[in-house]
């Protein structure tokens, strides 16, 4: 293309050369650059066609085995891992296939190069050519060191939202432990780890071509005096040197995408290669001896663990009712997932018959409606649905729920209780009229009558799945006796088996067990015959799994407000907002506003800015000194066959061009380092915005929303922003240097440029404003990509167990593809505008070479070879500068995202600094209920109304009423995660509302019902600010019963998917921070509803030993907990209704009365 070049020169050294010759070069010219941009978009179209189906693919992929893998194995691969693995590793095999070609075209471009400078130069090519040789090794090292940075980088990435994922899943045992700070600390920590690594990456910049065409002239001039630097000679050489740069910038840049990509592909070949679930491990032949068959089984969690089960041998016959029973940790749970075929089989084998449906001890719930949830994928029955709905006692629910059961489920259930939760489990299970029923523990989290009421109606012999065979892992007594075989476990073996009479008349293990412990039980759980089958369902005393007491949310479901409501509502009716709970992730519109510009750059700082600025402006310069000085040497006259003053201009050139690269070199490292300093601040803003908002926020907003900005939008703003403002500034300067030469050369260029520009303004504003609106479409779509994913690990058992996979993988396949729909508008749109630009370009190419033919009589072959040389490169310049501002525009969509969460409500200080609170505060512990009021919305009724109410010290409180009677309510206003609506409760004579949140949460403590346990070591579980002593904490942990159980294990890393964890052992972990804290006031939200009796026994004295100081509430799942209390307190519709010691209340038979005579305790 540019050897047009040879016949230029030559019209304007030959006065009779024709002019049409002239034009018809020019016109060449400009075809050629035209079909070279044509091919040139079709081929990167087609690459990222291409691309986007690798990474469609991938992500898909990832996703499907995430359905497969093993519990060991989903233990080593975390959440957010997986979602790293989906956004970034993805984007960079996509890129890979974009770029992967320049890998093999550049070399030959670069050979072609230098044989046509060899032709012009003769040997001094060679000069080039060395320094090309040398410059590849040295950017080749420089890649593979920018690679070892970048896979150090990733780890700490994965590590910081891992951690972040963590942080979300347990937020609100943050907010009530005042842990915020210690987290926090921790994400910053990986997070300066992670810049550090991204700071020397981004410092080691490729070495750049400035010098070649110094080496090259320089040995041309030096070997003889004879060779002269003409017009022909310079330009000529200067456009070949020019079409080298591309392919030697674009070859590290391959060089690097590819090693990236081969990063990423390690990741996601380890990830692909994790073990698998073995479809044979259960066979599903029909059999005739049972539907379940276990012959001399023993299992494990991993290949390479110990034995969880061992010489398992089992026959269920068809129909049967098998209740599992043993300790905590005995292997319950373990056979049914050995059933399910989720362990590892060493030896034996497993076979059942028919379908299956299971219900987990912790209920998996979709983020979802309740209908959603209980259908799981299958048509509505409406008969049939009604009979489940009511057997498994979920109707009076539904009335109040504010859309029956179109009612959004939050993620994991967040606005349901855990009663709720289980039911809807237990519903999802019996809708499915399966063969094989798997219940692990599925009446733990509802009350003792409400559970005698699914057992008779669902469980029992005359339940609806009384035809069905049922596997029933559990703590209850009561139900023993009914059921056709019992399992009694120890230690991974079964101990004993046989029917209820036969193990009792046996007089072993089991017999004296249930003779210690079933008294209180059976005494509590057994409702009279005669009321057994007319169970009054809305005396409901069950409190959250994840409990209300850090809800709030809760209550704008569950709300008395609510009960109003017809419940018979036709399901077409409800309007779709009524029911809705999380806000989906919503796109802005427009062009991105000047501000967040403004708010970028001031948070990299003036300072920092005008050396920028001034390092770009010194560059261009040095650039245009640089060439122009080259024009003047080519127009120098040839003395006697030589040029003078040759050393002296050779010195300048090469001293012009080392000013030049110090420059490149300065602004590059100005640049990183400011963009790093920007990714710091704005990751901490959003870190602080996101950890000081309230519960509401983090129950309206899905997880996926907040892991996309964490990891997607920060990964865009640490490496994208900087790197698109580096090119969009160079290139702009650049354009400034190519329009003063054309300028100076024929200044009537102006005339053609002025309107060319305008219509570049037009046609860059019109498509950035597109490209920005799709970018933010595709970011949006994103998210719930994620959040399906997040949702899908944390089910996979469930979903194996139904047999829904496929349902599972076509919805992530859906997801994908609507996201797929935003990224591919945007990419044509990229090349609509590059082909569009690049005629435009190519007509200032024409102009020039127009005008310079026309004005052959009055200008400098050295000028002309100058202006039209550096036209050349306006149409590449122009693409660029509109990709690059593009990208800035696309990728400050990022900042715009992040920063959204500013505005957002937030929670009051965490600590003030004018507080004169004393450290030992609260040293009696009272508490103080002055006419306090709480709303969990505006515009909704109050959740408590006129509660005046004194705790006096060391008392002990129960807390009884019905669902939605207020009961947590109160337990969320001493720890203000609700703000009063009316009223101010005292603790120790001051106004908490007066308080820090720190200071006072810290001063108080709650065990939840929900045991939450973090990665990490078990001591930061426990004491995260290391405040404690390890003394202190030993002897909290031997308080607890866990000494044994830590002493081999001590700085033991607790798994992040809390499988290794028995819940028994977290429960108690629990139990061992409030040891450890020992405040004087401790609010127990039910925490022993999950475990064993012996288990609840030992929890429930150690409380009643080590916290007799102080003052105790407790919100009561099981009555007989809080018999023997100093008050219990019956709430009823947001009321305090009765008040006084339990036998007092008993004698007054009142509502607490009744609730005992129905629990079977008076």
């Amino acid at each position: 293309l540019n050897f047009f070049f040879f016949f230029l020169p030559l019209c304007f050294e030959n006065d009779d050369a024709p002019l049409w010759k002239g034009y018809f070069y020019a016109s060449l010219l400009f075809l050629f650059s035209c079909l070279q941009s044509v091919f040139n978009h079709q081929y990167m179209y087609s690459c990222f066609s291409v691309g986007m189906r690798v990474k469609t693919a991938v992500m898909g992929l990832v996703y499907r085995k995430s359905l497969v893998l093993t519990s060991a194995a989903r233990r080593t691969c975390t959440v957010g891992e997986i979602v790293n693995l989906v956004s970034a590793d993805t984007q960079k095999l996509m890129d890979f296939v974009v770029y992967f070609n320049a890998v093999w075209l550049a070399p030959i471009e670069v050979a072609l190069c230098l044989f046509f400078l060899w032709q012009l130069l003769g040997p001094s090519a060679l000069a080039g050519i060395t320094t090309v040789i040398l410059i590849f090794p040295l950017n080749g090292f420089i890649a593979k060191k920018r690679s070892k940075l970048q896979e150090i980088q990733m780890k700490y990435m994965d590590g910081r939202i891992k951690l972040m994922n963590e942080i979300l899943n347990g937020i609100k045992i943050l907010k009530f432990y005042a842990w915020e700070k210690a987290f926090l600390e921790q994400v910053l920590g990986y997070r300066e780890k992670e810049l550090r690594a991204l700071k020397k990456s981004q410092i080691l910049v490729r070495v750049f071509l400035t010098q070649i065409a110094f080496t090259m002239f320089g040995v041309y001039v030096l070997i003889d005096d004879r060779n002269v630097l003409d017009a022909q000679k310079v330009f000529v050489s200067m456009a070949l040197i020019n079409i080298l740069k591309t392919p030697l910038s674009q070859l590290p840049f391959a060089m690097s995408t590819t090693m990236q990509a081969v990063v990423s592909l390690k990741r996601l070949g380890k990830f692909l290669c994790q073990e698998e679930l073995k479809p044979d491990s259960v066979s599903r032949d029909p059999l005739k001896l049972g539907d379940v068959v276990i012959d001399n089984g023993i299992f494990s969690w991993s290949k390479d663990g110990p034995p969880c089960l061992k010489r398992i041998s089992v026959r269920i016959p068809r129909g049967t009712l098998v209740a599992v029973v043993g300790h905590v940790g005995s292997g319950k749970s373990s056979l049914l997932s050995a059933i399910l075929g989720e362990t590892e089989r060493r030896s034996g084998s497993v076979a059942i018959k028919g379908s299956v449906a299971y219900v987990p001890q912790q209920a998996w719930i979709q983020n979802a409606t309740v209908q959603d949830n209980v259908l799981f994928g299958w048509d509505r029955k409406k008969s049939w649905y009604h009979r489940v709905l009511e057997a498994c006692a979920l109707l009076p629910d539904l009335d109040i729920l504010p859309a029956g059961d179109a009612t959004e489920i939050g993620e994991k259930g967040l606005n349901l209780s855990g009663g709720q939760k289980q039911r809807v489990s237990l519903a999802r299970a019996v809708y499915r009229k399966a063969d094989l029923y798997l219940l692990d523990d599925p009446l733990s989290a509802v009350d003792a009558h409400v559970g005698q009421h699914i057992f008779e109606k669902v469980i029992g012999p005359k339940g609806m799945l009384r035809d069905k065979t049922r596997v029933m892992a559990t703590h209850g007594m009561s139900f023993l006796y009914h059921a056709d075989l019992i399992l009694v476990l120890g230690d991974g073996e079964v101990t004993e088996s046989g029917s209820y009479q036969e193990l009792m008349s046996r007089d072993g293990a089991f017999a004296d067990f249930v003779r210690t412990f079933a008294g209180s039980e059976r005494k509590e759980c057994s409702i009279p015959r005669g009321e057994a089958h007319t169970p009054q369902p809305f005396v409901f005393l069950e409190v959250t799994c994840q409990p209300h007491i850090y809800e709030p949310r809760q209550r704008s479901l569950n709300s008395v407000s609510m009960q109003n409501m017809e419940p018979d509502i036709e399901q077409e009716q409800i309007p779709e907002e009524l029911g809705k709970l999380t806000e989906a992730d919503k796109a802005r519109i427009g062009r991105v506003k000047l501000e967040l510009y403004v708010e970028y750059f001031r948070t990299i700082g003036l300072a920092f800015i005008v050396p920028i600025l001034f390092l770009y402006a010194f560059q261009q310069a040095a650039s245009l000194v640089y060439s122009y000085w080259l024009s003047l040497w080519a127009d120098e006259p040839v003395v006697n066959g030589t040029q003078l003053n040759t050393d002296m201009k050779l010195g300048v050139y090469g001293a012009l061009g080392f000013a030049q690269g110090i420059a490149i070199f300065g602004t590059t490292v100005a640049i990183s380092i400011g963009g790093i300093m920007a990714s710091r601040q704005l990751h901490l803003e959003l870190l602080r915005n996101v950890l000081r908002s309230p519960m509401s926020f983090f129950e309206a907003t899905p997880s996926g929303n907040l892991l996309n900005r964490f990891a997607k939008e920060i990964d865009a703003i640490d490496c994208m922003i900087p790197d698109g403002l580096k090119m969009a500034l160079g290139y702009v300067f650049k354009l400034m240097e190519v329009c003063v030469i054309v300028l100076l050369a024929t200044p009537f260029a102006a005339v053609i440029m002025l309107p060319l520009a305008l219509l570049y303004a037009f046609v860059q504003s019109f498509y950035v404003a597109t490209s920005c609106q799709l970018r933010r479409l595709e970011s949006v779509s994103r998210s719930p990509i994620y959040t399906h994913f997040n949702e899908t690990v944390q089910g996979a058992s469930v979903i194996r167990a139904f047999g829904e996979q496929r349902r599972f993988v076509l919805e992530a396949d859906r997801r994908v593809d609507h996201n797929q729909s935003s990224y591919f508008p945007r990419f044509v749109a990229t090349r609509w505008l590059a082909v569009n630009l690049e005629f435009l370009g190519n007509g200032i190419v024409l102009s020039a070479a127009v005008l310079s033919v026309m004005g052959k009589d009055t200008l400098s072959p050295g000028i002309v070879g100058l202006a039209v040389s550096h036209s050349l490169q306006v149409t590449g310049i122009l693409s660029w500068i509109v990709r690059s501002w593009t990208d800035v525009e696309n990728n400050i969509v990022s900042v715009e995202r992040v920063k959204e969460y500013a505005d957002t409500p937030k929670e009051a200080e965490w600590a003030l600094e004018d507080s004169s609170l004393s450290p030992s505060w609260p040293q009696a512990g009272t508490i103080e209920f002055r006419d306090y009021g709480l709303q969990y919305r505006k515009g909704l009724e109050l959740a408590l109304k006129g509660i005046s109410l004194h705790v006096h010290e060391r008392e002990k409180i129960g807390i009884v009423g019905r669902t939605g009677a207020g009961k947590s309510s109160l337990a969320l206003g001493i720890f203000r995660i609700l703000e009063a609506a009316k009223g101010e409760i005292y603790i120790d004579g001051i106004n908490i509302a007066e308080l820090g949140l720190h200071d006072l949460r810290s001063r108080i403590t709650i065990i939840p019902q929900d045991p939450v346990l973090f990665s990490g070591s078990l001591r930061m579980n426990l004491d995260p600010f290391d405040a404690y002593s390890d003394e202190e904490v030993w002897k909290a942990l031997e308080l607890a019963h866990l000494k044994n159980f830590v002493s081999g294990l001590y700085e033991h890393q607790s798994s992040p998917t809390r499988v290794a964890c028995p819940r028994l052992h977290r429960q108690l972990v629990c139990l061992a921070r409030a040891l450890l804290r020992k405040t004087r006031i401790l609010v127990l939200d039910e925490a022993t509803a999950a475990v064993d009796l012996e288990t609840d026994a030992l929890i429930q004295s150690t409380i009643r030993s080590q916290f007799e100081d102080c003052a105790v509430l407790t919100i009561a799942h099981r009555l007989n907990t809080v018999m023997d209390y100093t008050k219990v307190i019956v709430m009823d519709k947001g009321h305090i209704v009765e008040m006084d010691s339990p036998s007092n209340l008993i004698a007054q038979s009142g509502q607490f009365y009744r609730m005992c005579r129905e629990a079977g305790l008076v």
